[in-house]
Formats: C-alpha cells, structure tokens, sequence
C-alpha cells in the first residue's frame, strides 16, 4: 500500500477478520433496506468474500451474493456495475489485511530472526486461509486485463510500503527488483504450501517457510 493509505490497514484487516467470522453469515436471511449505503456495500463485500473463498469466482453470480448479504438481487447493481467489480474491491481488502498484519509484526520488536520467522508464518496462514479466493485471482489475471492492472498496481503499492517499512526500521532498502523478487517468491512458495503441491512433491511446509525466511534476510537484516 502507499504510505498515505497506512493509516487504512488497521481497519481493512479489522473487516477481513469480520468476514471470517461464522457469526456474520448471513444465509438466508431476509433484505435489511434499512442499511445506509456504506452498511450495505461493506455487506456486500463480506458476503462476496466469503463465497470467492468457498466456492471460486465462477462458482457464484451476483443474485446469490446479494442474497448472502441480506439483500435482494437488484441491489447489487446499485453498488457494483458487475461480479468482477466486486472481486476486485475483495482483493484490496485481502492484500490490505495482510499488509495490516505485517506491519504489526515489524513494529511489535524482537530480533531480526525472530520477525522474519513470525512475517512467514503469518503471511501463510493468510494465504492458507484464502486458497480458494487466490486460486481465482490467479486465473483470472491471466485472462482478465481488468485483475491483470489491479494486480500490477497492488504489487506497486506493496513495494512501497516495504520500502516505508524498511525505511523505518533505519535500514537500508533493497533494489526495487530485490524486493519484487521477495514478494513473488513468497507468493509462490506460499500458494504451493496452500493448496497442498508443496506436500505432494514431499516438500515440508517448515522447510518452505525457512527458505522463505532465509531469501528475506536482505530485507530484514
């Protein structure tokens, strides 16, 4: 994120834990159109989150999610010109969660080690959490020009809140190519722990997570 947006983490990774929780379900219930508009598009969002991350992309469409949130179909439309926009506001909320939790770490102490052991675990976790959901944005960012620039533009704010981060931390900031390099090897790396690939070609999930740790030493000295 841009350092500007900093200060948007806290709350975005507030409502990211708030989709997860059983208790917010909403099946089944009947429209509330008493909502005031930011309530219903951030209900809205929760509800598509949780079915991106249950059932896939292509294995929803609007109706059902306006009907998750509490809503009938119709005002989905009021919010969202389509599914794929509402995906999208989905990923700003998930990359912002996470990126709200890793700057909790760097800032709660403790040696370099020990912040780059807790950064990996923590950073799989999220993805384990959210295979499902990852699993459609990478499809779709290799069909969708739409995700394709959502994700370049994430990856771009993402470096620079490492480069904030980092900064900091009196450190000294790699090369923007370094730190792009960090972020797709843990992605990747991580993804495969996820969904189970890592675990079939007999790789342990702890010796992933130290490698990961390892290639992120010239970030976090």
């Amino acid at each position: 994120m841009r350092a500007s947006h900093g200060s948007n983490l806290g709350r975005a990774a507030r409502k990211l834990r708030a989709v997860t929780s059983p208790a917010k379900a909403r099946t089944g219930n009947k429209p509330e159109r008493h909502r005031r508009p930011i309530e219903t598009r951030r209900a809205l969002i929760e509800a598509a989150a949780r079915i991106f991350n249950s059932d896939g992309f292509h294995g929803t469409d609007s109706n059902r999610i306006a009907r998750e949130a509490g809503y009938a179909p119709g005002t989905f439309y009021v919010h969202f010109a389509d599914k794929l926009a509402i995906f999208l506001e989905v990923y700003e909320h998930w990359v912002s969660a996470e990126w709200a939790s890793i700057e909790l770490i760097l800032k709660s102490g403790g040696t370099a080690r020990s912040i780059r052991r807790r950064l990996s675990r923590a950073v799989l976790e999220h993805h384990r959490k959210w295979r499902t959901f990852r699993a459609s944005l990478r499809a779709l960012s290799a069909t969708d020009d739409r995700v394709r620039a959502a994700r370049i533009d994430s990856r771009d704010r993402q470096i620079e809140t490492m480069t904030r981060l980092i900064r900091a931390r009196n450190t000294a900031v790699p090369s923007r190519a370094r730190m792009l390099a960090q972020l797709l090897i843990a992605e990747a790396l991580f993804d495969a722990v996820a969904e189970g690939d890592a675990k079939s070609l007999g790789v342990g999930e702890d010796e992933i997570v130290r490698l990961v740790e390892e290639s992120s030493r010239e970030l976090l000295p």
